[in-house]
């Protein structure tokens, strides 16, 4: 259990970092060429951990959910992170962690409408108060933050809800680990295509001409040098590539409950490391949002916890085994 919660701390600290690793570089890569490189370059990390996870479990891959992954792929890879990146772009660091933090609570949501999981009274709650922070840190009224940008960042969270709640159940089957690994290799692939396609003149120019510049002629190997090479290496590996291993390793040690404080600390952490790395100030608004943000996080996930700690001590209890003689 210790390891455990050593796992989660890493996790937090990698995932808080990732936000600001990505502001770091940012005017020197296209958005969607940089998601390309750091989740293909993740899920490659992740191969020899879900092929360790399909021993474990004893089983392969089946052909016929190949396609699965590929929709999870489109989702979470090509359409999630692509808004995530481009919102990142143009949104304070801080900003962008504690908005996409509070995607638990709308995977409750969407595992309410699309596996008819029950929704507790906690859950509303917590969305309720999520919400309410999320528009306290926006602030519409007097808001100096980009407007695109933030809807980048919930379409992002919302994107990467559904793509939890579809793989749910693949999850079941396969593991965290391989689900991940594999819908990041077919995300990967298919942004691959997305960018051949969008060099073919004809392909670009009709994008252009619609005002689509951005899907236009998206480079591939552009913009790497020997300075930021050492970013983009830590992107790639380390927010990406250990940060999901360290995530799946946490959930493996304690529960996926115990596993989702990482969405719990991270809004505390990222606008402090954003502050101190890229000296992004946290106005007022900003710490009242941050606060709703995780008393709704702490009203989600708290129940299960508490749960969870009550089947602990039962299920540490010995058994008596009494023989016929007594």
């Amino acid at each position: 259990m210790k390891k455990g919660y050593l796992y989660i701390a890493l996790t937090t600290l990698i995932f808080s970092t990732m936000e600001i690793a990505i502001k770091l570089c940012a005017g020197q890569f296209h958005p969607i060429q940089m998601t390309f490189t750091r989740f293909f370059v993740g899920g490659l990390i992740l191969i020899p951990f879900a092929i360790s996870a399909l021993k474990r479990k004893q089983t392969g891959l089946l052909f016929k959910d190949l396609g699965m992954f590929a929709c999870l792929g489109l989702i979470g890879v090509l359409v999630s992170m692509s808004l995530y990146q481009m919102s990142v772009e143009s949104t304070p660091a801080s900003v962008v962690a504690v908005l996409f933090s509070s995607n638990p609570v709308f995977v409750t949501i969407f595992a309410f409408f699309l596996l008819k999981e029950q929704i507790h009274k906690n859950n509303v709650l917590a969305l309720i108060l999520e919400v309410v922070g999320i528009l306290i840190i926006i602030n519409p009224l007097h808001t100096k933050l980009s407007i695109s940008g933030v809807l980048l960042a919930i379409a992002s969270t919302l994107f990467f809800a559904l793509y939890g709640v579809v793989g749910k159940r693949k999850c079941a089957q396969y593991g965290g680990v391989v689900v991940t690994c594999f819908s990041f290799l077919f995300g990967g692939l298919e942004m691959l295509l997305m960018i051949g396609l969008s060099n073919v003149p004809a392909i670009s120019s009709a994008l252009a001409s619609a005002g689509m510049d951005l899907f236009a002629s998206i480079p591939l190997f552009s913009g790497y040098s020997w300075d930021n090479l050492a970013i983009v290496a830590f992107i790639c590996l380390v927010n990406t590539g250990a940060g999901y291993a360290f995530y799946f390793k946490a959930m493996e040690e304690t529960s996926a409950q115990q596993t989702s404080l990482v969405f719990f600390l991270k809004p505390i952490v990222a606008p402090l490391l954003s502050l101190l790395i890229l000296h992004e100030t946290i106005s007022f608004s900003m710490f009242s949002g941050i606060l709703f943000v995780l008393v709704g996080s702490l009203c989600s996930i708290l129940p299960g916890l508490l749960a969870q700690r009550r089947r602990e001590p039962l299920a540490a209890v010995p058994v008596a085994v009494h023989s016929k003689d007594e």
